[in-house]
């Protein structure tokens, strides 16, 4: 080796010594429960700096889910999983794949005929993506500092579509998280006979709280001590249901939730998990309207997060904005 080589060696040893996020090895791991309301978009940064998107939200969370990927700065996505063909995980996925370079996309087997899911498959195309299927026992190649593994859906036949939903435990040396999408009890209980290992320090809960999810078996394999659940305020279903708040609480696990949180980060060192509650995003109870926001004083109309928000945020109906003669914020440029 050259002494030049050798002094270069030297000094990014040095810098590494002095700047931990020079290092890969101690970045941080960091987790977004976006706040999408009655659906799930799960966002990962690795400690390598690579990311993985875990479903999209609904078809109205486009705009939300565009901007809050390009405000962390995600020029590319290396694994994007759409846990199950339904509306409230794969809404804004085709959105997500047209406007960001995709390294590899997972789907479970199974299809639906609406237009959400061919529109999503015509973005798979458009990208020249190949369908990556995703089922137990499939090992998602992410980053060296991480195990990323597919533990369902088994082989079916299920009746629910929700019990095809992938299910994935990430662990990051001491840390582990288990990413459930819908799955029922159908599927926790297939996991549990498989013997698969579960345990994990977060739980997604499975299906916005609901009761057809996070059955005692399940939850007494897992052993979580945080719980997030991804749900919209004021949602017609109930969730999430007061028997699985009261049975995670039996078990002592923390439970946090987007309706009350806002987009929830959790940080892990691989020893340790902290978890910071954001701000939710004020939201029409009626899920198919389109929201946007207005100020105090402005003539513009904008979508949550805009920098002019920061002093007021006056939720409006994009029907109603553009009735009352507001125009469309061009910075944050919301929907039209």
């Amino acid at each position: 080796m050259s002494l030049l080589r050798r002094l270069v060696l030297i000094l990014a040893l040095v810098i590494a010594s002095f700047c931990p996020e020079a290092s890969g090895d101690h970045y941080p791991l960091r987790v977004h429960f976006l706040d999408v309301g009655q659906a799930d978009c799960i966002l990962i940064q690795t400690p390598n700096q690579r990311s993985m998107l875990i479903d999209a939200g609904n078809n109205g969370d486009e705009e939300f889910v565009l901007s809050y990927l390009a405000q962390e700065n995600i020029e590319e996505l290396a694994v994007v999983v759409g846990t199950h063909p339904h509306e409230d995980h794969i809404g804004s996925m085709d959105a997500v794949i047209d406007r960001f370079s995709v390294g590899r996309i997972y789907l479970p087997p199974v299809v639906t005929t609406t237009e959400t899911f061919a529109s999503l498959l015509s973005a798979i195309k458009r990208k020249g993506l190949n369908i990556n299927t995703a089922k137990a026992g499939v090992e998602i190649d992410l980053d060296p500092a991480l195990s990323v593994k597919i533990v369902a859906p088994h082989s079916g036949p299920y009746e629910d579509l929700n019990d095809y939903s992938v299910v994935i435990k990430l662990t990051y040396n001491r840390v582990s998280f288990l990413f459930t999408g819908d799955a029922e009890a159908s599927s926790e209980r297939r996991m549990v006979t498989e013997g698969t290992d579960l345990q994990a320090d977060l739980l997604k809960v499975g299906h916005h709280g609901s009761t057809t999810s996070t059955s005692k078996q399940f939850l007494a394999r897992v052993k979580p001590k945080y719980a997030v659940i991804s749900v919209g305020t004021g949602n017609r279903y109930g969730h999430p249901d007061r028997e699985i708040i009261n049975r995670l609480s039996r078990f002592q696990v923390e439970v946090h939730r987007t309706d009350e949180e806002g987009t929830i980060l959790a940080v892990s060192d691989g020893e340790s998990i902290k978890i910071i509650p954001g701000k939710p995003a004020p939201r029409s109870v009626v899920s198919d309207e389109i929201i946007v926001y207005i100020t105090k004083s402005g003539r513009k109309y904008h979508q949550w997060g805009c920098g002019f928000l920061q002093n007021s945020a006056i939720p409006r109906t994009l029907q109603q904005a553009k009735k009352e003669g507001y125009m469309p914020c061009s910075a944050c440029r919301p929907p039209q």
